[in-house]
């Protein structure tokens, strides 16, 4: 393997021995000079090495392999001439996306993502069709071998795509399997955030003298990402969530979980609060998967709560904070789950929840990455109420420069001399009404001093092993049966929202749920007009109609599985 080199200064694409066809490709889509990764490892391919690169999520590793790989496909010759594995489908997706976009220019080269989840004989086509460039999971790449769909025989370019997260994900065999089936004469580049043993081990194996090319700091990530953490025990951590995001100025935030059934109960409590937050996790349809990923693209989501799994390989720039619900089990996961933000020349933001006896493990993370996290206290609902009122304030100027705010203005002096109230008073009523103070939140007193004796062992977590705290609440309103279950894909944070957003209500409306196997209980609280009732009713999850009626059925017993819709 030759010596490990620094990345390259960066340069004009025009520089790196690209041919023109491709330079105006990268220069049409906005990109105004070569980032490190791409100006190393670019002039290595193109003189035919191997190559293995060392780079997080962001700093540009799909031009970096992929213009490269481009430029050696032949049009002419209408079978796969190159493979990229990467171990996520929507990681697959979004590679073959920017491949295609770079190919466009040499016309007749067609790209093809192939991954599980989707139909295979459409994929099938694609392939019969004459694609040259295949990009796919481990798993789906071996079944079309297996099938005969795919054949390697002509192909000269393979490449590794966050080969570290395909180890971790179980693929080893897979990815042994597959480079085994590619002729011996290719060029193979090998791309990861992280080089452990196990990865020297493939590059050794299936690499021929490779260039290796490190971005300083790519495994860590703290040059671009500020890391904190925060003390909380687990009961009050999803409204110490909620609070942090509210006051949070964040564009777009990843929250990870340990568990499937933690994003459903995460997501719950958030939707009611005007967070705009949705689950991506395993028993998510890729169809629903690829919905949700484009939704917080667009801005349409603003908060994906997530777990390790779901998250992989997910590219999207708007992301600058992620948080760490549940402490990740090891570094390595922290550098990956972090390293969804501080994308390319961004800056992003990293917090941790941590359990007072997980203390300990600040200072792994700390070495792992390179960095410092610094300890800080979610902010308290006075903060947030601080902050919803000066943002209603802003803009205020405008407004009384537009038409009728005389007439508000006469009222208010109109209301105070009626009522007696000071005029700022009625101000200071007004804006705490905007924001959503009700005079009944009051600061909760300091906390003790912490004891002499060590804390015991596991009081921060809920026994048994399971995530959640329990959650034991008396019936507060009108209890309305719901036609949809867990059959039906019902979960507590769709339920949330399509009550709330069929009947206008506000999420505080909604209280304890109870998803069963066909149907579910919801308890409003409040006033449900028969019009607001009906609009709920014709809402669907899974397809289905909610069909929302009183629920006549006894009230005493707990439904087997119960959240608060809070």
């Amino acid at each position: 393997m030759t010596a490990m080199t620094s990345a390259a200064p960066a340069r004009g694409f025009d520089q790196l021995g690209l041919p023109q066809a491709l330079v105006h490709a990268v220069e049409a889509l906005g990109f105004a000079e070569p980032t490190q990764i791409q100006a190393a490892a670019i002039p290595a391919l193109l003189s035919g090495r191997d190559v293995t690169g060392v780079a997080r999520t962001g700093t540009g590793k799909t031009a970096a392999f992929g213009l490269p790989l481009v430029n050696a496909v032949d049009p002419a010759v209408r079978t796969p001439q190159a493979l990229v594995l990467a171990p996520t489908r929507e990681l697959a997706v979004q590679v073959a996306e920017a491949l295609q976009t770079f190919a466009h220019p040499l016309h007749q080269v067609d790209v093809v993502a192939v991954y599980g989840g989707a139909p295979f004989w459409a994929q099938r086509k694609a392939l019969a069709d004459g694609a040259q460039i295949v990009v796919g999971t481990p798993g789906r790449i071996m079944d079309h071998l297996g099938r005969g769909t795919l054949v390697l025989d002509d192909v000269r370019f393979v490449v590794l795509d966050e080969a570290d997260e395909m180890l971790r994900m179980g693929f080893a065999e897979d990815v042994d399997t597959i480079l085994s089936s590619a002729p011996a004469a290719r060029q193979t580049a090998l791309f990861s955030a992280t080089m452990p043993a196990a990865i020297r081990r493939v590059a050794q194996q299936h690499l021929t003298d490779p260039v290796d090319v490190t971005v300083e700091g790519s495994a860590t990530a703290a040059g671009s990402i500020a890391q904190a953490y925060a003390v909380v025990p687990f009961r009050e951590r999803a409204d110490a969530l909620a609070r942090t995001l509210e006051a949070s100025d964040a564009d777009a935030t990843i929250v990870f979980v340990r568990t499937k059934s933690a994003c459903d109960d995460v997501a719950a409590a958030l939707v009611p609060r005007g967070i705009r937050a949705a689950v991506l996790n395993g028993d998510v349809p890729q169809a629903d998967r690829e919905r949700i990923v484009r939704r917080l693209r667009e801005g349409a989501v603003d908060v994906l709560v997530a777990t390790d799994v779901a998250a992989r390989g997910l590219d999207v720039d708007r992301i600058d904070l992620v948080v760490n619900f549940d402490a990740p089990q090891d570094a390595e996961t922290y550098v990956h789950r972090i390293g969804r933000t501080g994308r390319a020349d961004r800056t992003g933001r990293a917090l941790t929840f941590l359990a007072p006896r997980e203390r300990h493990m600040v200072r792994g993370l700390e070495r792992q990455t390179g960095g410092r996290l610094e300890e800080i206290a979610p902010p308290a609902q006075g903060d947030v109420y601080a902050l919803r009122a000066r943002r209603a304030l802003d803009g205020l100027g405008e407004r009384l420069a537009r038409p009728r705010a005389d007439a508000y203005r006469d009222a208010l002096a109109r209301h105070a001399e009626e009522s007696g109230i000071d005029v700022a008073d009625l101000a200071a009523a007004l804006l705490a009404h905007a924001a959503g103070d009700d005079g009944t939140w009051t600061a909760p007193p300091p906390p003790p001093p912490a004891p002499d004796r060590p804390a015991r062992r596991d009081r921060d977590r809920p026994r048994g092993g399971d995530e959640r705290p329990s959650r034991r609440d008396r019936t507060r309103g009108t209890a309305y049966r719901l036609g949809v279950g867990h059959r039906n894909g019902a979960r507590p944070a769709n339920i949330v929202g399509a009550i709330t957003g069929a009947g206008r209500l506000d999420g505080k409306a909604v209280g304890r749920i109870d998803i069963h196997d066909r149907h579910s209980i919801v308890e409003i609280i409040g006033d449900l007009p028969e019009a607001d009732r009906r609009r709920i009713g014709v809402a669907r999850i899974g397809g289905r109609p909610l069909g929302m009626e009183p629920d006549r059925a006894p009230r005493h017993r707990p439904g087997p599985r119960a959240h608060d819709g809070r």
